[in-house]
């Protein structure tokens, strides 16, 4: 019998330096790390000429199912993570019905997760008004953590927390040493302003801007960080757009605040003078901001102030992507399957973002701050979860790329530069020059994807 399931040969390692080695993978671990391993492999991947990475860990995502897998679904979603390199994703409580605020929920979310996920997947919890007691319930589970919306978050089911529901939650999470993720942005501003304007007949794209101003992102950091701080919470805070939300946050980081920060690709692939030219895909909450306000996040980004990238990718039928009234139209991008391009093409390529802080945004750094064992690396023992670059292919992405259920993006006729040519999870691959492999094997019942949990 072969030492080794598999090796993938002479690829170019990016880990805080780069280096030309063979990976030896048994049993979808990485155990050996050589320049050249000359022990016997029931497989080999012949990867000369492209760069491997560890595997991108999407943090979130809305894959909505079950309930409204009509929207995305499991299959489709964990399809396109695995197309843009990724193979791990950590799916968030609402948009699936029901939405994930108990245990119950948790075991339904779950078993739907296994029957399709073709990568292997973690669980956000809701943290709504009314919950709190089912929070040590979740944590039980093996949810990474808990989200919270401190401002409409466009379901009735999923009610966006008070102040005194998130100060209580925070300190419960602490408590089960968990982090709380909140989606920053003041429902007394935005609310008020969205009134104003609809009451006034206005409908537009920029009407649709000027309700949701950076002011509301600032105020809303500012209130999440400070109970977190009260109460010695882990808060991650999700998709901030502005350059300022960065500052603020990295200051009271600074300053010993436990925060942590994300921001997404759109934000800084796109402004909101891109989204008057594409309208409805490239609907957000928080929305796209201006050049000025970009320029100062990539800033941050280049500095290391961002802890990470997650797609928020959140995607709607056609239908809900439709109105004559802006407001009304579903506002999330569609986006898990362009992370990576993104980075390679306006990071690496134009503006000097280094391999290294690349994988540190998409792997390393989102597998440290969730306790993630043996993830988000390329050392020894860990899992073998893999993509293969070819950095040097351009394309222009066409719907027929994509792997989503409804072919819609904001990232459609761009040209980008970096290919992902083979994603592996686990040592297997399920992703390769345009083919997804099956959600199960043909050889074993059993679903390829794995609940991954936070360590204790």
């Amino acid at each position: 019998m072969a030492d080794l399931d598999l090796i993938v040969r002479g690829a170019t390692v990016v880990r805080d330096s780069l280096e030309t080695l063979d990976i030896g993978v048994s049993d979808g671990k990485i155990v050996m790390l050589k320049p050249e391993i000359s022990t016997s492999s029931a497989g080999e991947i012949d990867a000369r000429g492209l760069h491997v990475m560890a595997g991108m860990i999407d943090v979130h995502v809305h894959f909505n199912e079950p309930g409204r897998e009509d929207w995305e679904g499991i299959a489709t979603g964990s399809a396109a993570l695995a197309a843009g390199g990724g193979t791990l994703f950590f799916d968030m409580p609402l948009n699936s019905s029901p939405v994930t605020t108990d245990a119950k929920s948790f075991g339904q979310k779950l078993l739907a997760m296994q029957r399709s996920s073709l990568t292997d997947f973690a669980l956000w919890g809701g943290l709504v008004p009314g919950n709190l007691a089912e929070l040590s319930s979740l944590a039980a589970c093996g949810v990474i953590g808990f989200k919270a919306f401190i401002s409409n978050s466009g379901l009735e089911e999923f009610g966006a927390s008070d102040d005194l529901t998130l100060l209580e939650g925070m300190r419960m999470s602490a408590s089960l040493g968990l982090p709380v993720a909140v989606h920053a942005e003041s429902d007394a501003i935005t609310g008020a302003l969205l009134g104003r304007l609809k009451a006034s007949g206005k409908t537009s794209i920029r009407d649709y801007l000027e309700s949701r101003p950076v002011i509301a992102e600032l105020e809303a950091i500012s209130r999440a960080i400070l109970f977190a701080q009260e109460t010695g919470c882990a808060l991650h805070l999700v998709h901030v757009s502005s350059g300022r939300g960065v500052v603020l946050a990295a200051q009271a980081r600074a300053r010993g605040a436990n925060v942590t920060i994300e921001t997404c690709p759109h934000y800084l692939a796109f402004t909101e003078e891109d989204l008057e030219q594409l309208g409805a895909p490239a609907k957000c909450a928080p929305p796209l901001r201006s050049n000025l306000e970009q320029e100062l996040l990539w800033r941050q980004v280049l500095q290391g102030q961002v802890d990470m990238i997650g797609s928020d990718h959140s995607p709607a039928p056609p239908s809900m992507k439709t109105s004559p009234d802006f407001f009304a139209i579903w506002g999330g991008v569609s986006g898990v399957q362009s992370s990576l391009n993104v980075l390679l093409t306006q990071g690496l390529q134009a503006r000097g973002l280094s391999l290294s802080q690349i994988s540190n945004l998409v792997s390393v750094n989102p597998a440290k701050r969730f306790k993630l064992a043996n993830k988000g690396q390329l050392e020894l023992g860990f899992d073998a979860d893999l993509v293969l670059l070819d950095l040097n292919t351009r394309f222009v992405l066409t719907p027929e790329m994509l792997m989503y259920r409804h072919k819609q993006s904001p990232y459609l006729g761009q040209e980008f530069t970096g290919v992902v040519k083979r994603t592996l999870s686990r040592g297997r691959t399920v992703y390769t020059d345009g083919t997804v492999a099956g959600a199960r094997h043909a050889s074993s019942p059993q679903p390829q994807g794995r609940l991954v949990k936070p360590a204790p």
